[in-house]
């Protein structure tokens, strides 16, 4: 747990942060409404003697209680494709973007495909959600996913996020939830509390800034970009964000990250002697022990109408 002393400043319980990295991390998930709703999945649940909670900041979503959060991919809701099953936190970024029908979306790295599917589904199949991977091997995940919950208006695409095309007409809106350190998984992946080498890192941070420059690029002008990792590095969130808008011919505008029944904490002005844009506490950093989840970072701005 030593990688995480450095934080002990910026958390609000460092105590209790530990504790719930003891504990298990929850199953949770979402009701695939392209093919059911809420209410029939639940009452569903309730013929069936599953316990469960509904997240009481998502309407569609629930937490799988006791002997039930094991192996829910084995239950004929999954299969049949009325649920999918997210890790909490890693639903934030998709309450951001405000899908509209006709959009058209990218995922810049999208693999395994649950937040393309939240953006499917949030477009009720109408619209496009262009998934890109780099890695062609990760991509299966997202095909089996896409045909399991009926997703019409998916098209996947394989490069590097960094160096993705630009399109003739710019996207409404882009996700970039980019490759990180993920200590924010240790609940389910104890080995990324392991320190990342000073080389490794410094390529991670590289590769971020590029491709978050590259959303902002590829976005239309007055579109969305929403930036997002499972870390807590400030090298990876605080810093890659100063420094890719740093290099933007424009200010793109922050919108507040914040979410009714969902604690969080703001991003970091400072961090070891660097200041940060002010506009930094409008990023959402969530921590385990505030809401029993993972680890996440979430920042989202709209483009300047006339860039």
């Amino acid at each position: 747990m030593s990688a995480l002393e450095r934080y002990r400043e910026i958390v609000d319980d460092f105590d209790a942060l530990m504790d719930a990295l003891e504990r298990p991390l929850p199953t949770t998930g979402w009701v695939n409404t392209l093919k059911t709703d809420p209410e029939t999945l639940f009452k569903g649940f309730e013929a069936a003697g599953v316990e469960y909670s509904r997240l009481n900041w998502k309407p569609d979503g629930f937490r799988l209680e006791g002997a039930h959060a094991n192996n829910p991919g084995r239950r004929i809701e999954f299969l049949l494709g009325h649920m999918q099953i997210q890790e909490e936190a890693a639903m934030l970024p998709m309450y951001f973007m405000e899908p509209k029908s006709g959009d058209r979306i990218v995922d810049m790295c999208a693999a395994p495909g649950n937040k393309t599917a939240q953006i499917a589904v949030a477009l009720k199949n109408r619209g496009t959600v262009i998934a890109n991977d780099r890695r062609v091997a990760r991509m299966r995940a997202i095909r089996n996913t896409s045909d399991r919950l009926g997703l019409l208006n998916l098209v996947m695409t394989n490069c590097d996020a960094a160096n993705f095309p630009t399109p003739t007409e710019r996207y409404d809106a882009v996700l970039a939830d980019v490759p990180c350190s993920c200590q924010g998984t240790s609940r389910k992946n104890p080995d990324a509390l392991y320190e990342t080498p000073a080389d490794v890192l410094h390529a991670l941070v590289r590769s971020q800034r590029a491709i978050l420059e590259r959303a902002f690029r590829i976005c239309k002008p007055g579109g969305r970009v929403i930036y997002a990792t499972c870390t807590y590095a400030p090298e990876e969130n605080e810093a890659v964000i100063d420094d890719a808008i740093a290099r933007l011919p424009f200010e793109p505008e922050w919108i507040s990250c914040k979410i009714d029944g969902v604690v969080s904490s703001p991003g970091l002005e400072s961090w070891e002697g660097r200041q940060y844009s002010s506009g930094m506490q409008n990023a959402m950093r969530v921590w385990p022990h505030q809401n029993d989840t993972g680890g996440f970072f979430v920042a989202a701005w709209n483009k300047p109408e006339r860039w």
